[in-house]
């Protein structure tokens, strides 16, 4: 038996894109408006919440114990966390963060803890660290429950950390529809992987930011033509929710409408029938011939940019035009937008180059060439 059999229901709710009082600090946080979220979701029987070390402006721990913990017995819901490279330097670090984890969360040990978006450009670094057999050492403390990770890079790698190290649980990926062939992300094979090394699938980024919610007129045409009931996103949960192997969908909720839009069909689910994960692949098709920059907005690339460049929030605006037929407008809105976040933050033109960005971005964009023209686009340069 699966210790995610005790997880009855598919959805946890993502802590990564909380409500916000400022849209321009992620740290404040409309505790308020989450409490009412959290307690929705519990209300409803759902019991998983991912959190981790930097998501909201390093603030999304603290509103986990403010949120939940504070106000919930321990036993009625299970907590992830987790410790990603960028900001550990030595073995101390490792236990200070997990030290500080345990402080800001107030919830005495994880029922779940994973080391945080493995990749080419730092596995060497968890492993220098010895952090898989760390976290294992934190399991046997009764400080974690269970002990697995989360993973961006290609299914041969995956292959070969899940054959070096069995003693692994879980495995969390990101699959959407969109990306499940996808030569970068290669969503289909990493599950595959998983499948043949018999670890149970957690999903992050089942609408891939917010991309898979908001689609081409004529994406969103096949699905509303075939059940006008639900809604857009839908579609992207239900797809992952109805694999085999997937034991929980991780959605990053922002607000009471969007949880209340996906407990309504996650709540009693229903897989998708071959016919519908068909609809799905067509509009995949549709959507990738038309997205500019594959972007899902986690921020990572924020946190360090020297010039402060708002990357996501460009790279949005930017995908919204060249969906419009610039042609005949000429102009759009997101021109004035785009005006108003550089009184805030850096200009896309403002970049140095200084690759940090690309070094931990999930999707390994290549962010620097892609400001390139977001600056020509709009400051023609």
């Amino acid at each position: 038996m699966s210790f995610f059999e005790k997880e009855t229901k598919k959805l946890g709710f993502g802590l990564m894109r909380l409500p916000q009082n400022n849209p321009d600090n992620p740290a404040d946080i409309d505790i308020e408006q989450l409490k009412q979220m959290v307690d929705l979701f519990m209300e409803k029987g759902f019991t998983y919440f991912d959190t981790a070390w930097m998501y909201n402006g390093f603030a999304s721990e603290k509103a986990a114990k403010a949120a939940l913990v504070e106000r919930y017995p321990r036993n009625s819901f299970t907590l992830a966390t987790k410790l990603h490279a960028g900001f550990f330097d030595s073995l101390e670090d490792r236990d200070k963060i997990f030290s500080a984890q345990l402080e800001h969360t107030g919830a005495g040990y994880f029922d779940y803890y994973l080391i945080h978006g493995i990749e080419s450009t730092n596995l060497s670094k968890y492993e220098e660290f010895d952090c898989f057999n760390w976290l294992l050492g934190k399991k046997k403390e009764g400080l974690v429950k269970h002990a697995g990770f989360s993973f961006h890079d290609t299914a041969e790698m995956l292959d070969q950390i899940l054959t070096e190290h069995p003693q692994m649980e879980f495995v969390q990926l990101q699959i959407n529809y969109l990306d499940w062939e996808s030569e970068w992300i290669q969503s289909r094979a990493c599950y595959d992987v998983a499948v043949k090394h018999g670890k149970p699938v957690i999903v992050m980024e089942p609408v891939k930011g917010g991309t898979l919610a908001r689609i081409p007129e004529q994406a969103e045409k096949l699905f509303t033509d075939h059940d006008p009931q639900m809604s857009v996103p839908s579609w992207a949960i239900r797809f992952v929710a109805s694999l085999p192997n997937v034991k929980m969908v991780l959605s990053g909720m922002s607000n009471l409408d969007q949880m209340r839009d996906n407990l309504s069909y996650m709540e009693d689910f229903q897989p998708l029938t071959q016919e519908e994960q068909k609809l799905c692949f067509r509009a995949a098709d549709i959507i990738n011939s038309q997205i500019a920059i594959p972007c899902t907005g986690c921020s990572y690339c924020t946190e360090g940019c020297p010039m402060q460049i708002a990357i996501p929030q460009y790279f949005s605006i930017y995908n919204e035009d060249m969906r419009e037929h610039l042609e005949e407008k000429g102009w759009t809105i997101n021109f004035t937008n785009y005006e108003v976040l550089t009184q805030k933050f850096g200009k896309a033109s403002e970049c140095i180059a200084c690759g940090q960005c690309e070094d931990v971005c999930p999707q390994h964009l290549t962010i620097i060439d892609y400001l390139k023209n977001v600056a020509a686009h709009y400051e023609g340069v």
